[in-house]
């Protein structure tokens, strides 16, 4: 692994562990198992936790002051602001300081760009380069052992939940991408939602396939558990459509109709669909009563000028527009919901924020544009802010270049996304 013999990671062997444990004990073991080959006197798996702000240390052995408890599973919600934590997801990169004779060092868990959490060590001594690279590399590991073993547990889910949620927001949760970010070649892409007190109906999501990237963002009329279920009807239809191989159009017809059989009178949704051609770099998009996109181009931002159709759900059987989105090499589009322009976030100039965000990842943009519409409405949000970052870098389709797991094109990576 490039390491000095006394410090070697065989990452077969964390596999064979991983395969070995319960899904619910496999972050624990890889760690211990992890820690045995480095003699380290402790490794600790951080995930991130929903709201973005914080991470979580997960153990089911030590008993922590203040931490949550679940059975035998214990949480420990420790804040990002003004820590190592908060500097490693956002830039990508390891976190090392000499203790004593040896070094604490923590390094960013991370898949496709999306940051899971982290994994934090105190070795004997103070490592090498290559050796640092090799932590980093079995913390890339780790990423797919926690997506993987989430599959079959709720103690990760659980873990990223620093309050309960409602059961509005336990449906609305179901409806949102299990990963809020996504890197390739030719774009980036990140989605965030700041929930309402009283959850609003919002959804993004998104799907990639050989040729083309798919994106969604839709917002129910409503709120709490009406919106829920009303939001839960158009995605199922736009997603059961996508599967079908239904082009753009039918897509948006086909859960208009699914929308407009099954919910009541006055229940509709606004949303944009939107199919990038990875081919051609040309896309198209469905406006169906939503707030336009903005688009920021050569250090200007412009609202995207859009036809508007009737949201989904109030007219049965409408076919409704496909029309261009005109994209070029270095564009930056950000689709919003009205929640980020609602009455009482007035002091939010979201075309500024975005103005000054040419540095900024798409996840963290999103994430500071989701603190911004806290911060200005003094967190009492009336509505749903939900937004979706992409970054249209263009070209042919092709992989990405990468280390553990993060796109290297960036000097800069983001704040947690959700698990």
């Amino acid at each position: 692994m490039g390491a000095s013999e006394d410090f070697m990671i065989d990452v077969d062997a964390l596999l064979r562990t991983v395969e070995n444990a319960a899904p619910i004990d496999a972050v624990e073991a890889v760690s211990a198992s992890l820690g045995e080959m480095i003699s380290a006197s402790s490794v600790t798996m951080l995930i991130a936790d929903f709201s973005g702000r914080a991470v979580v240390r997960l153990t089911s052995t030590d008993r922590v002051a203040g931490a949550r408890g679940h059975g035998d599973e214990q949480a420990e919600t420790l804040p990002l602001a003004g820590t190592p934590y908060e500097n490693v997801l956002r830039t990508q990169q390891p976190f090392l300081e000499r203790v004593g004779t040896g070094a604490r060092t923590i390094v960013p868990v991370t898949d496709r760009g999306d940051a899971i959490g982290l994994l934090e060590l105190e070795l004997p001594r103070y490592p090498t380069p290559e050796e640092i690279a090799d932590i980093s590399s079995a913390a890339h590991a780790l990423a797919y052992v926690v997506i993987a073993a989430r599959r079959h547990t709720d103690v990760f889910e659980w873990g990223q939940r620093s309050t309960p949620f409602a059961l509005a927001a336990e449906i609305q949760r179901r409806l949102l991408p299990a990963s809020y970010t996504c890197e390739a070649g030719q774009f980036t892409l990140a989605g965030w939602l700041e929930p309402a007190s009283s959850v609003g109906g919002d959804t993004f999501d998104y799907t990639l396939d050989r040729h083309s990237l798919q994106v969604s963002i839709t917002d129910a009329v409503g709120h709490q558990v009406a919106a829920a279920l009303l939001a839960t009807l158009l995605v199922g239809g736009l997603r059961n459509g996508r599967r079908r191989g239904l082009d753009l159009a039918d897509q948006a017809a086909y859960a208009n109709d699914c929308l407009s059989e099954n919910a009541g009178a006055g229940q509709f949704v606004t949303g944009q669909l939107m199919r990038l051609d990875l081919r051609t770099g040309t896309a198209e998009v469905v406006n169906a009563g939503h707030v336009l996109p903005l688009r920021l181009r050569a250090g200007q931002v412009t609202e995207i000028p859009l036809a508007v159709d009737a949201p989904f759900g109030v007219l049965p059987g409408k076919r409704f527009r496909v029309q261009p989105l005109p994209l070029e090499p270095g564009d930056r589009v950000v689709f919003l919901t009205d929640g980020m322009q609602e009455r009482n976030a007035a002091t939010l100039d979201v075309a500024a924020a975005l103005a000054a965000s040419t540095d900024l990842h798409p996840r963290e943009l999103v994430h500071e544009l989701g603190a911004a519409v806290l911060h200005a409405t003094g967190g009492d949000l009336r509505d749903d802010a939900t937004m979706v970052c992409l970054d249209w870098y263009g070209g042919p389709p092709r992989g990405r270049v990468t280390e553990q797991g993060a796109d290297v094109s960036r000097a800069s990576a983001a704040l947690p996304t959700g698990g």
